[in-house]
């Protein structure tokens, strides 16, 4: 098969000759008996037709071209002389292939059987019911032939037992002969799928049942029959980009137009960059493949919780500042908060800013906690205040988190600040408070965002 042209009507396509039919039933679908019956229906002379059917089964039909409204071979007869052989078919009108095409992709059923190659009956059925005849009937099989026959003639009759023996293998050509090719059949029935997608109204008669039908009713998602019968007609996904290496830089917004009242250019600029990191890593991580942190979206951040965020991705010194003061904290508690927010992220917070009372049941847990992390005569002396234990004499302090983890911490300048992640085992934490600070990794240095 060959296939010739472009554009809004539809291709040219040759079928090549196949070999002679034996025996048998001449079409095995019922869309090709369909046709052959339009031909005996058609026929005035019933021993044309046979005759044709001789002509076919023994291979007089050579090459079959099948364009928009006629089909046209050269048929042999049993002398050698080949005549020219047409056959005409009405083509259906643009109104016409419209409501065609919103019945087909109203159903994916339809759709599946036509990538398929089949001819699906509902299809035809429903275009029936609407006036769209697909399938030719008595009459519509208008001969010319080269013998100057006026009616069918064993050349036309061949020519149409061939062409069944081709909708057998290829229904696209009938809708060839009707007006449109299968390229644009599959374009125009991918562009309604995409109209349909983004919330587009169907139209035509069929649209128009389809909202009567669907009028109130919500469709939960796309069904699999019907994604899978849409997978040769919806566009391939693109290629998978690759991310830049770094985020863009942002817009500047010193321009020599004063800042309306209250609008900061450098804090603007300065939150725009924070997002455009944010986003670049978010995109590297999941082109990577690697799983996205577990945590919270910054959008779900407390003010204060996100100022920690903030500070954690080392900003200049003004807007630390900014961020402190706004936050009503010390440039150190600053500070403080956001080794926190790096070890433990909100949860971790909540223990270095909040102060709660461990009830008795939580109290007697962590007792029993701590008498298991140490053997007998080896646990060090602790004094409790609320929820903190701090080592008697040390620098060091475990801190009860509500979820029962125990928080290292160690005494410097600006007081107690956190010192490693939390930790089941009271002794492990304790052992991380009064060893040497854990060096922080590249991970570690932003807001965990963990609760």
């Amino acid at each position: 098969m060959s296939e010739y042209g472009t554009g809004h009507e539809a291709a040219e396509l040759t079928f090549t000759a196949p070999p002679p039919a034996r025996g048998g039933a001449f079409t095995r679908t019922w869309w090709g008996q369909a046709w052959l019956k339009a031909l005996e229906d058609t026929a005035l002379d019933g021993q044309q037709v046979k005759a044709g059917r001789r002509h076919a089964r023994a291979g007089a039909v050579g090459a079959v071209t099948v364009r928009p409204g006629r089909i046209t071979a050269v048929v042999q007869d049993r002398d050698g002389t080949g005549y020219r052989s047409d056959v005409l078919v009405r083509t259906l009108t643009d109104e016409e292939w419209d409501r065609l095409l919103d019945l087909a992709v109203d159903s994916a059923g339809h759709i599946a059987a036509l990538l398929d190659r089949e001819m699906p009956p509902h299809l035809v059925e429903d275009a029936a019911a609407v006036g769209v005849d697909l399938l030719p009937g008595i009459g519509d099989l208008d001969p010319e032939c080269g013998c100057e026959a006026w009616d069918h003639c064993p050349h036309t009759a061949a020519l149409c037992h061939q062409m069944a023996r081709i909708l057998d293998e290829d229904p696209f050509a009938l809708l060839l002969m009707r007006g449109r090719g299968q390229r644009a059949v599959v374009d125009a029935l991918q562009a309604r799928s995409a109209a349909r997608a983004g919330g587009g109204a169907p139209s035509g008669a069929a649209g128009d049942a389809g909202a009567r039908e669907g009028a109130g009713a919500e469709r939960a998602g796309v069904s699999a029959a019907e994604a899978y019968a849409l997978r040769d007609i919806l566009p391939p996904l693109p290629a998978v980009p690759v991310p830049a290496a770094a985020p863009g830089e942002p817009p500047s917004l010193d321009t020599e137009t004063d800042p309306e009242p209250g609008v900061e250019p450098d804090a603007l600029e300065f939150l725009a960059a924070d997002t455009a990191g944010r986003a670049h890593r978010l995109l590297t991580e999941l082109l990577s493949g690697r799983p996205v942190p577990p945590g919270l979206p910054a959008a779900e951040l407390t003010v204060s919780e996100d100022a920690v965020r903030l500070a954690a991705g080392r900003p200049p010194s003004w807007v630390a500042a900014r961020l402190a003061s706004r936050t009503g904290r010390s440039r150190a508690g600053l500070d403080a908060a956001t080794r926190a927010g790096r070890w433990g992220g909100a949860a971790a917070l909540a223990v270095l800013e909040e102060s709660w009372t461990p009830g008795e049941e939580a109290l007697a847990r962590a007792a029993a906690r701590l008498a298991d992390a140490w053997e007998d005569g080896e646990r060090p002396e602790l004094v409790r205040s609320g929820a903190h234990w701090t080592l008697t004499g040390g620098q060091a302090q475990l801190r009860l988190g509500e979820d029962g983890r125990w928080w290292p911490y160690r005494r410097e300048a600006g007081g107690w600040s956190p010192v490693g992640p939390a930790d089941r085992d009271p002794a492990a934490a304790l052992t991380t408070a009064e060893g040497a600070p854990e060096e922080e990794s590249a991970d570690s240095r932003t807001f965990r965002n963990d609760r």
